[in-house]
């Protein structure tokens, strides 16, 4: 039993002979065996493999660690002196003694006031120099301000590969400052 040619084929056949292809030729370069045009990918391939891509760029992406960049480690930093100067504020307007917890470690720094916590990212190195003892007694994880102004003072370090910034705080005025620190 003979295949008939389809509609479509006798149409591409007459298309031919009127434009004077060689119809091997054609056949070989535009059409596979089906007499469909092999040429270009059909729109529902494309818009498949767009869709293909876009799963996997959400399924990866995520997945992808982030580092702090130069202007979030600032913003940290400034952050950090805020608290600091709000827990000095409070001292010298209330009268009392506030202690503002530095948790190295733990990469948190608690206000003795208002108890807000900033939390620094795992990529981000916190180092805090602090004093051993202030005002006869034991310190080492707080800075505290008094009210006349003064307090124990210290230095913490926030750092990232190439950057760093100090926010430092004066024993004897209570000033807290930022200094930013080239890292090699």
């Amino acid at each position: 039993m003979e295949r008939q040619p389809t509609l479509s084929a006798v149409r591409i056949e007459r298309v031919r002979d009127a434009l004077g292809f060689d119809a091997q030729a054609v056949d070989a370069q535009c059409f596979d065996a089906r007499g469909l045009d092999a040429q270009g990918f059909a729109l529902i391939e494309i818009l498949c493999v767009v869709a293909i891509i876009g799963l996997l760029a959400a399924i990866i992406l995520p997945a992808i660690p982030r580092s702090t960049t130069r202007a979030r480690l600032e913003s940290y930093a400034v952050e950090t002196a805020a608290l600091l100067k709000q827990d000095r504020n409070a001292a010298l307007r209330r009268q009392v003694r506030v202690a503002t917890q530095v948790d190295a470690e733990a990469r948190a720094i608690r206000s003795g006031v208002t108890g807000r916590t900033i939390r620094l990212p795992a990529d981000v190195t916190v180092q805090a120099m602090l004093a051993a003892r202030c005002a006869n007694r034991a310190s080492g994880l707080t800075i505290d301000f008094f009210p006349s102004g003064m307090s124990c003072g210290g230095t913490i370090a926030l750092a990232r590969p190439g950057i760093g910034y100090e926010v430092r705080v004066n024993w004897l005025t209570g000033g807290v400052e930022i200094v930013a620190q080239k890292l090699l």
